[in-house]
């Protein structure tokens, strides 16, 4: 496993993250522990929650999965691990959180961070994420921006004024971003050195085969503000797997339960894309989702890649990836794919 450090926080993040929304839905209690402990005994380091988690989300679950860390984290050594979390925002009809006032502003941010502390029974959050934006932006597999559909939104400055604080009381290390466009990254950048508050140290962003959005104008923005991609989706909600190749049923997946999060990857193009990979994993000798990880963790922007797994045989598989290295041949034939079908899941 190595390590790298994130942005421009002193943070030592292991290359593979432990995503974890599906625990309390997927998951029980003693399946997310048995994960968490060979994650860690593998050397990950890097576990990502949300106050919205499990997935999808529903009032009578929500905030389980931090429950779940944090009985974990009660027989663990606090200061090894990074662990981050995010607050949800407007946009997302969630009415059974916090009234459905879910503004990026001082008293929910208060609310949120406070909540979280509690179910994850530790005094600080190593990284703390804005879920999706405060203001209007195209999400979970929109491309088109409409003006049409600006709203109210609470101010970059004020947001970070308020983080200012929360570090400085300790509650909080590190702000990061999540869902963001190009425009947002430069803007909280710009503002934090205008303004002398909090710079955001990274950004989360769904990242793989399917959907390399990230390569162009946001690779840019990540170069010149330091702010690195923690990759959500590296495996496309398990399509590249391989498991659904040749027609297999989709059913009580990842891709159907979570159907508002999963319509991305049911776009033209997408099926024969996922073919195609599957075709080079197994001309190489490669398990598909091996090599959709490894190349993930082979870009120079990607500071961690975020796994889920619903078994320990699949953790492990995913965990495994981080010793499959891709030969310039194989990177040049996952581009040839790329060039035929281009993000046929954005």
């Amino acid at each position: 496993m190595k390590y790298k450090q994130l942005g421009e926080s002193d943070l030592k993040v292991s290359e593979i993250c432990l995503g974890t929304m599906t625990y309390g839905h997927q998951n029980t209690l003693e399946e997310a522990h048995q994960q968490l402990d060979y994650a860690v005994s593998e050397g990950v380091n890097f576990i990502d929650a949300a106050e919205m988690y499990p997935v999808p989300p529903r009032a009578e679950t929500q905030g389980t999965t931090e429950a779940y860390i944090g009985e974990w984290l009660q027989k663990q050594q606090r200061e090894n691990l990074i662990v981050a979390t995010k607050i949800a925002g407007p946009g997302r009809p969630f009415k059974w959180l916090r009234g459905g006032n879910i503004k990026i502003d001082r008293d929910n941010i208060k609310q949120a961070f406070d909540d979280s502390l509690h179910r994850l029974k530790t005094d600080y959050i190593d990284l703390y994420q804005i879920h999706w934006p405060d203001r209007y932006v195209p999400t979970f597999g929109q491309t088109a921006y409409n003006p049409e559909f600006e709203r109210e939104t609470v101010p970059i400055s004020e947001q970070l004024e308020v983080f200012a604080d929360v570090i400085k009381a300790g509650k909080i290390r590190y702000v990061g971003l999540s869902n963001e466009t190009p425009w947002g990254v430069s803007e909280f950048v710009r503002v934090a050195q205008q303004l002398g508050l909090p710079k955001v140290v990274s950004i989360q962003n769904a990242y793989n085969l399917l959907n390399r959005i990230f390569d162009s104008a946001l690779a840019e923005v990540s170069r010149h503000t330091n702010v690195g991609l923690l990759a959500y989706s590296p495996l496309g909600f398990g399509l590249l797997s391989g498991k659904y190749v040749q027609g297999r049923p989709k059913e009580d997946t990842r891709i159907t339960l979570f159907s508002g999060f999963g319509q991305r990857y049911l776009k033209p193009n997408v099926n024969e894309a996922v073919a195609a990979y599957v075709e080079i994993a197994k001309k190489h000798n490669l398990k598909p989702a091996q090599l959709a990880l490894a190349f993930v963790e082979s870009r120079w922007f990607v500071s961690s890649t975020i796994i889920g797994a619903t078994t320990l045989e699949q953790l492990q598989e995913n965990i495994d990836s981080v010793n499959v290295i891709l030969d310039p041949e194989i990177l040049a034939e996952l581009d040839a794919v790329h060039t035929r079908y281009p993000n046929p899941a954005p």
